[in-house]
């Protein structure tokens, strides 16, 4: 992967700089919100919660998550991707502190946690469409694949070091500790991301005036003109009614319910139903988030080679039908493995797989979307998390009634879905092309 040609093409790093800063940031956020599936069954126990309850915790992070996506994106596109991501770091490390002080003697604990968890679910909503209102202003169409492809590494990397950082604070010191230090880390990011980003090029004092004219150059008109600071907002009726975007929920939606299994039972599974202990779990816990990082920043520079190449459904489309249809196959056949550790790993090559797509949907979202990339995006992130809380949800309940397999058959099934979306959408529409624009 030739990232130094990439980097240099524009005359200057700055807009990579950026991006590696919002790895950071996403890498984080995905700590905090993964502490809970590692802690989950710890919890469970200290606070007397059946695996539905559980399960009904773990759902009220990602319906409040995703109940927001649209507005927060609104929230990027009017006030800017810098400053809303800003706010979101101080509330979710907050609200992580919070979830650590609830106790476990209150009467009112189940309900204290579904709140703060919700609450957190809020504050954790913005960080995608803001990310994306951000690649919108730095990034030309032709370097969003990889650029978005390392924004989404940072999940895996964050989620990848979970098991074993929370497993260790854990075993000395308990769960709590685990979140005070997540929150701890997250303020130092805090600090970082203010000191380092900013909203647009013309407002960063690094950049060269050559890395400046080749990224305005390099965008389109819609996109130019809202790394400027001008710009209009799509009305939200033309974004819902567009086909292409419905396509591109719904397999989001698909990608979400796969992904979110990994985020919130993964752990439970190998420790209570393969029989793993916290130690061994906390190692094979992470792999399949090593394979997320590894493919999605590998499947986002692939993605810009063969766009450029082939065209661009060659280059977004049928990568990502790819990566779906291949982490279908490799979801079912793990329900085949007896051996944890074995089990453990096919599926990890079942999490990589669909982590090829990830690039193409917010790549095609910020094409799509132009000066609304974070209203589009937004709603398109809404159909993720509503997948994941479905699967958040459903499968301890899918796992009472007919075993973990068919919980982890259902999962495939929703991968070959979304695979089979991706070769019915157009990544060349623009929604502003066919939609009655308003003022923003």
């Amino acid at each position: 992967m030739d990232l130094s040609a990439s980097k240099t093409s524009g005359g200057g790093r700055v807009r990579w700089l950026i991006i590696w800063l919002i790895f950071l940031v996403s890498a984080v956020s995905y700590l905090d919100r993964t502490n809970i599936s590692i802690a989950a069954q710890d919890i469970r126990t200290e606070f007397a919660l059946s695996q539905v309850q559980l399960g009904t915790v773990l759902t009220a992070f990602i319906l409040g998550y995703a109940l927001a996506q649209p507005f927060a994106g609104r929230l990027a596109d009017r006030f800017g991707g810098h400053r809303v991501i800003g706010w979101g770091i101080v509330w979710w490390s907050v609200l992580t502190v919070v979830t650590a002080s609830v106790a476990s003697n209150f009467a009112g604990a189940f309900v204290a946690l579904i709140v703060v968890r919700a609450l957190l679910g809020l504050g954790e909503s913005v960080i995608y469409p803001a990310s994306n209102r951000l690649v919108a202003n730095w990034i030309p169409a032709h370097e969003r694949g990889l650029a978005n492809g390392l924004i989404f590494a940072g999940v895996g990397f964050g989620a990848g070091i979970a098991p074993p950082l929370i497993t260790m604070i854990m075993l000395s010191h308990g769960w709590r500790a685990a979140f005070w230090a997540s929150a701890v880390i997250g303020m130092v990011v805090l600090v970082i991301w203010m000191w380092l980003a900013r909203e647009r090029p013309d407002r960063h004092h690094g950049i060269t005036a050559q890395e400046r004219a080749y990224i305005e150059t390099s965008l389109s008109d819609s996109a130019r003109a809202t790394s400027t600071g001008g710009g209009r907002l799509l009305r939200w009726r033309d974004i819902i009614s567009n086909r292409q975007m419905q396509l591109l929920t719904l397999a989001y939606f698909c990608f979400g319910y796969v992904v979110f299994i990994f985020f919130t039972w993964f752990f439970t599974y190998l420790s209570t139903v393969k029989g793993l202990d916290l130690k061994s779990s906390g190692f094979y816990g992470m792999l399949p988030f090593i394979a997320m990082a590894i493919a999605c920043a590998f499947g986002g520079w692939g993605s810009d080679k063969l766009a450029a190449r082939f065209g661009k459904r060659a280059g977004r489309c049928w990568p990502a039908a790819f990566g779906m249809g291949m982490s279908a196959i490799c979801v079912a056949l793990a329900t085949q493995v007896g051996d944890a550790r074995l089990a453990a790993v096919v599926l990890a090559l079942g999490s990589g797989s669909i982590y090829l797509s990830q690039s193409a949907f917010w790549t095609l979202s910020a094409d799509y979307g132009g000066a609304s990339a974070g209203s589009v995006s937004g709603l398109m992130n809404m159909g993720c998390q509503l997948g994941g809380a479905a699967v958040a949800q459903i499968t301890p309940i899918i796992a009472e009634s007919y075993g973990w397999t068919a919980s982890f058959l259902v999962t495939a099934v929703a991968a070959m879905i979304g695979a089979i979306c991706w070769l019915m959408i157009d990544p060349h529409a623009k929604i502003e092309e066919t939609s009655e624009l308003t003022a923003g």
